[in-house]
């Protein structure tokens, strides 16, 4: 006579399998979290190294261009014979811009140095694809532009808006306030180069401007180091935009950012970390407008503001006594 299991032992099996699976499965989740965000550090420091090459081989200026080149884009079905802009050039106008070349595509600035797009994606993201508002042009898909991965500090750099525009246009040259260029930082081993930052429309750190609209062609750019700007980033808020206490699981992977530094390292930071690294308005002498408490701000002008550099913030540039 064949042996067999009974009803109840078969009833223990299962449980005692359904249990170890209890177990298991979110301990398998957080080996992958963790697999991605080792991928993610890699990456940014690939990153950041090829923007320190670039700086070396430019007279230790960083990269800031603004200009236009056919078949440039970062998305190559943008970049195939059949394909024609919409509106023009690819690069002015309405847009689309695929073919740019500023910091809404920085990556391009560095791309002869990591040669692999796929390098400027974060593991443990997707593409931000959706346009703000109905109509509006998919940041991917029509520009040809990363959106919600790694981001460049502006404030560092500086940036460019030359593209066809006058040598008296207000805004053409912004310049960084400690001049763009590596050697300036006062501790490059502190100072925040790079960063992860999901942000459907912009994938560089906002700047503080001095002035109304300056109708300066030449500009200084600070450090958006607004402790209140990226807690409202990191944390979910409320309907008035006031932070809670839970880190914002669509912006921020494994409750860290990873950090890609001024010379070369790079490391994920928790949030209170980050944040703890950043002064707050108070300290800053620098308001929070509307934007700035809803952590959506892309830039923003400080009629007669400038912001007190007399800070020991290294993380932002900011080393004062």
């Amino acid at each position: 006579m064949k042996k067999a299991f009974t009803l109840i032992e078969l009833l223990v099996v299962i449980a005692i399998i359904a249990i170890l699976a209890a177990i298991l499965f979110p301990v398998f989740a957080q080996a992958k979290t963790a697999a991605k965000k080792t991928s993610a550090v890699s990456n940014q420091k690939q990153l950041g190294l090829s923007v320190i090459m670039y700086s070396s081989d430019n007279d230790d200026v960083f990269p800031r261009n603004d200009d236009c080149y056919t078949r440039s884009a970062l998305n190559p079905a943008l970049n195939a014979p059949s394909y024609t802009p919409a509106n023009g050039d690819g690069c002015s106008g309405s847009g689309p811009y695929p073919w740019r070349m500023n910091h809404y595509s920085w990556q391009k600035w560095v791309l002869p140095y990591t040669k692999n797009v796929q390098l400027f994606d974060h593991p443990a993201r997707t593409k931000l694809d959706t346009p703000a508002t109905v109509g509006a042009l998919r940041q991917w898909t029509d520009n040809g532009q990363i959106m919600g991965g790694f981001a460049i500090n502006l404030a560092l750099t500086g940036a460019l808006n030359t593209f066809r525009r006058s040598e008296t246009a207000a805004g053409r040259l912004r310049n960084s306030w400690l001049g763009g260029t590596q050697s300036a930082i006062p501790s490059v081993s502190e100072a925040m180069l790079l960063f992860e930052f999901s942000n459907p429309n912009i994938n560089y750190s906002p700047v503080l401007v001095d002035g109304v609209n300056n109708p300066l062609a030449t500009q200084t750019v600070y450090p958006m180091a607004l402790r209140e700007f990226w807690t409202a980033n990191f944390y979910k808020t409320d309907a008035s935009c006031n932070p809670t206490n839970t880190v914002d699981s669509s912006r921020v992977s494994a409750d860290s950012i990873v950090v890609g530094f001024a010379d070369g390292s790079a490391k994920a930071l928790k949030v209170p970390a980050f944040l703890g690294r950043t002064p707050t308005a108070a300290e800053y002498g620098v308001p929070v407008d509307a934007d700035a408490k809803c952590g959506i701000s892309s830039g923003t002008y400080r009629p007669g503001t400038t912001p007190n550099l007399n800070l020991n913030y290294p993380f932002w540039g900011l080393q004062g006594n």
